[in-house]
This record gives C-alpha cells, structure tokens and sequence, in this order.
C-alpha cells in the first residue's frame, strides 16, 4: 500500500484556483502521525507500519496499550492503523517514534481517501436501496413495501436481497482525488470533492492506486 496519512474530517468549503474556478475541497486536519510499531516479513509476515492519531487522557489508556505505546515514547494517542511498506520506499526507512506530517503530500497528487460514513439508522427499501414506491391511491394497500421477495419455487429468501435494514455507518473509499492545497503550517489538507464520514472523523488518506 503507497504513502498515506491519519486525519480528521472538519468540513468542506471552496477555494478559487489561480485562473479563477472555483473548487469544492474538503478540509482535513492531519497533526503530525507518531510511528507507532515497525512490522516486517521475518516478524509478522508483512510490511508496514503502525502510526497513532489524535490525544487521549492516559487514565483512559489501559496497562497493555501503555506498555505498546512506550516503546515509541508516546503517552496516548486515540486511534492506531496501518500502512503497508511494500510500495512505499518513504515509509521503509521510517523507525518507531518518527513522525509523519502531511508535507508528504503536494499539490495535483491523487489521493484515495477511507472513513466511516454518515450512519442514518434503520431505513426501509425506498431510502436505503432507491425502490419505487407503490401506488399511492386510497385502496393500494401498498406504499412503501418491499414487494416480492423471489419465486416461490426455492420456499426461501436468497442471500443478498435487498431488504430494510440498517443504513450508513460502514467504511467507504472514495478513489483519485486531487489534492489542492497543503498547508503545512496548520497540519491541513485540502481535498477537492467530498469523503466519507461526519465533521470530525477519522479518515485515512493514502496515495491513490490509480494515479500510481
């Protein structure tokens, strides 16, 4: 997996390029990520890196973490993930305790961005598949149903069907954006289009397999 960076979601605004468009851009604040752990292939089977995001309150970190974390030198942080080293010759020389800052990125780079998206609880077939709704007139009976749900032949329901259920709240990968703007004094990236995920959630930003 390519280079790539922790952050979190603040919100999406616009900014205007130098021959006047104007560019819908998501901000995303990326504090300087720790390395956490160094994996290899003669240890763990693979390649990667461990890096930590955001603060959290020590008394909230129990013994096993504490003990992980310190072998970087970091206290507590809120979120751990990976990143794989494979394709990543910025990341294969990196040792636990370094930092990674969002100047790994620069302008008109493709970037592939990873959260969790809006969750919006229990939905039925119209609002959570795109249904058409039935008949509408006093007398249908039928609104806003599933209708059928298969032949009757198999006397059961196939794995897969489409039925109401819970909506949202599952991790999306939006491909090939571009990034517009870094800026390296404010730890922010700005990401032309929308990512997943509401104001304040984690999203993983990596270089995107496409642009490679």
């Amino acid at each position: 997996m390519p280079k790539g960076i922790l952050g979190r979601k603040l919100g999406m605004t616009q900014v205007f390029t130098e021959d006047g468009r104007l560019v819908p851009v998501t901000v995303i604040e990326a504090t300087p990520n720790t390395v956490i752990q160094v994996k290899s292939k003669e240890t763990d089977g693979y390649d990667a890196i461990q890096v930590g995001f955001g603060e959290k309150r020590e008394s909230l970190i129990n013994k096993p973490e504490k003990g992980h974390l310190a072998k970087a030198g970091v206290k507590g942080v809120r979120y751990l993930r990976e990143f794989r080293t494979e394709d990543a010759p910025e990341f294969q020389e990196l040792k636990a305790g370094d930092t990674i800052t969002v100047d790994l990125f620069q302008p008109g780079d493709l970037v592939d961005v990873t959260g969790k998206t809006k969750g919006k609880g229990f939905a039925g077939v119209i609002k959570r598949w795109g249904f058409a709704r039935g008949p509408m007139s006093h007398g249908s009976m039928y609104h806003r149903r599933v209708g059928s749900l298969g032949a009757v032949g198999p006397a059961r329901v196939f794995k897969g069907r489409k039925l109401p259920g819970r909506m949202g709240n599952v991790r999306r990968t939006i491909q090939a954006l571009e990034v517009v703007r870094v800026d390296t004094e404010r730890n922010l990236l700005l990401v032309k289009g929308a990512v997943p995920g509401i104001r304040g959630s984690l999203v993983k930003v990596q270089a995107s397999v496409k642009g490679r």
